[in-house]
């Protein structure tokens, strides 16, 4: 049975990630996401949009969907976009999740950005996340933390550098 001692000394050996340095792992992390998720997304646009017939009418004469496209060419363009639309944000949930969630539960406890800066995400304890924690952490992340930006305004306010996605999901932040 773990003590109240255990848990404090840990803490206290530790030195948190501030948040310039979490910041920097983050931009790093959105680089290492968004390149290739942005070739998938352009992929997808093309792969919806080239076997379209009615992309080929609007390239061949821009001014078809003024004057001469149907309300069914219409609907068919526009679920063709919205189904692109779909795939792609599916596609870019499903990546996100697998990198940020995947990669703070690794054996690394660290994406490649907290790596590179010498962070790791454990839980309170000090221990390795679960994949579940990590997920819970990152959807937390992107639905809490970013309204006015007060979840990671908080890792500059509180005594264990925590955003409200750590407070919510038991983790903290550290140094290696």
């Amino acid at each position: 049975m773990e003590t109240t001692n255990e848990v404090y000394s840990y803490e206290e050996n530790k030195e948190y990630g501030g948040f310039w340095l979490r910041l920097a792992a983050y931009l790093i992390d959105s680089i290492i996401v968004g390149i290739p998720l942005s070739i998938i997304s352009i992929l997808i646009l093309v792969f919806f949009f080239g076997t379209s017939d009615i992309t080929y009418l609007i390239m061949a004469d821009p001014e078809y969907m003024d004057t001469a496209m149907t309300d069914d060419e219409a609907l068919s363009f526009l679920a063709t976009y919205l189904g692109s639309i779909f795939v792609t944000s599916i596609v870019s949930i499903c990546v996100a999740v697998a990198y940020f969630a995947g990669l703070h539960a690794s054996k690394w406890q660290a994406t490649i950005g907290k790596k590179m800066l010498g962070l790791k995400v454990t839980n309170l304890r000090g221990e390795r996340i679960s994949f579940w924690r990590g997920l819970g952490r990152y959807l937390a992340m992107s639905f809490l933390s970013g309204i006015l930006f007060i979840g990671y305004i908080m890792v500059g306010l509180t005594e264990k550098k925590q955003g409200l996605h750590d407070l919510i999901a038991g983790t903290i932040v550290v140094k290696k």
